[in-house]
């Protein structure tokens, strides 16, 4: 039973994400905190993806 739970918590602290690396913006009211704005799709023209606002499908796009 002791091994359960090892590897568990093993299994845990693998599957955590990393800080930095999928974006820390990932809903929308962090996306309008950083001045970006909410787009469907691609971002448009100049815009850079920082992030998403809460569903994948819409980007958190910033000018650079």
């Amino acid at each position: 039973m002791k091994v359960l739970y090892l590897l568990f918590s093993f299994l845990l602290i693998f599957l955590m994400p990393l800080p930095g690396v999928f974006g820390d913006i990932r809903n929308p009211v962090t996306c309008i905190r950083s001045g970006a704005i909410c787009h469907p799709g691609f971002c448009p023209g100049r815009y850079k993806h920082i992030g998403v606002c809460g569903v994948p499908l819409i980007k958190c796009c910033k000018k650079p």
